[in-house]
């Protein structure tokens, strides 16, 4: 798109917003800022987009161009794509017109109009299974040396959302500088995309810090009800549980993975975690989390918050023994 001549109209489309933003960018970079104009059809129809590109005819100086980029028009309804699509057939020479579109478009013949008087350009992100394939690309685009598996953690612990993981990516190859980058590193680093209040809270449970563990649980009470809060740990707990037991069977990351039907991240974080806890305190935990859950629904007279606290700092600290009750 740098180095072509410019075309009166272009459509992005498909569902690799990341692809998007760089050929905007590479659109944007042929234009002077005060030439580029940004749309919405949240709240501007097809008429202002044509008018906003009118305009260069109208006050224009001969030698000038302009830009005009419209977000999400599978928003537009009939009479917007219309006039539209009106405009395409006889554009304003030096005036460009981009249109993104972000979701399906219900109107083909745009997609018509702009394949036969300007340019199409489609960028899908592949089905979830092959997310990672798609991640490990950008990865490599960036100029990070990771491998398969690293690329894999970030899909699961970012989850689909491309935009977050395009920043994931920038992210690891600034800190990098290079350097190769696996599981350990994609771990450290990248930020959970979904849940992350509840991420900070299960990590710090599982890493036995308590201040830590008290301050998600503050931060993730700004967001979160207690009673989810203490369900989304219980499930958590009894992850961990469960896949100590696998391990004491003599099965690997991948099996456990497999068997309790979870992805390969969220299972070796429980592996993670169960190093900490011993066989009686997951248990005890267990059962010190039901009685939050009855505690919560109305068994106790306290605050549901002030109950969350006390349940995490029970489940946190170390299980008291003979030797300590002794002491």
């Amino acid at each position: 798109m740098s180095t072509e001549p410019l075309l009166p109209v272009y459509l992005l489309t498909g569902s690799d917003r990341p692809k998007h933003l760089r050929a905007l960018r590479r659109l944007r970079g042929r234009f002077a800022p005060e030439a580029v104009e940004q749309l919405s059809a949240e709240s501007s129809s097809g008429e202002d987009a044509v008018a906003a590109c009118n305009a260069l005819g109208l006050f224009g100086s001969g030698g000038g161009a302009r830009l005009v980029i419209v977000e999400a028009i599978d928003r537009w309804r009939k009479a917007d794509v219309e006039a539209v699509a009106a405009y395409v057939k006889n554009p304003v020479e030096g005036a460009v017109l981009a249109l993104i579109a972000e979701g399906t478009l219900r109107n083909a013949a745009l997609v018509t109009l702009c394949e036969k008087h300007g340019k199409v350009l489609r960028y899908d992100v592949p089905k979830s299974s092959s997310l990672p394939t798609w991640v490990g690309a950008e990865l490599k685009r960036a100029g990070v040396n990771a491998d398969a598996e690293a690329a894999r953690a970030l899909v699961e612990l970012v989850g689909d959302d491309t935009l977050a993981l395009a920043g994931e990516v920038e992210k690891l190859a600034a800190w990098a500088g290079g350097d190769a980058v696996g599981c350990p590193e994609v771990e450290q680093l990248a930020a959970p995309g979904r849940e992350a209040a509840a991420w900070a809270l299960t990590d710090a449970w599982g890493a036995r810090d308590l201040p830590a563990l008290l301050e998600a649980c503050e931060l993730a009470l700004e967001k979160k009800e207690p009673f989810l809060l203490s369900v989304g740990l219980a499930s958590h707990v009894g992850r961990v549980r469960a896949a100590q037991a696998l391990a004491e069977e003599g099965l690997g990351t991948k099996e456990i993975a497999a068997r309790l039907k979870m992805k390969e991240f969220p299972a070796r974080k429980a592996l993670q975690h169960a190093e900490r806890y011993s066989r009686a305190e997951l248990d005890s935990a267990l059962v010190r989390l039901a009685e939050l859950d009855a505690a919560i629904k109305g068994a106790s007279r306290l605050s549901s918050e002030l109950e969350l606290v006390r349940a995490l700092i029970d489940v946190t600290q170390p299980a008291e023994t003979p030797a300590t009750r002794a002491g």
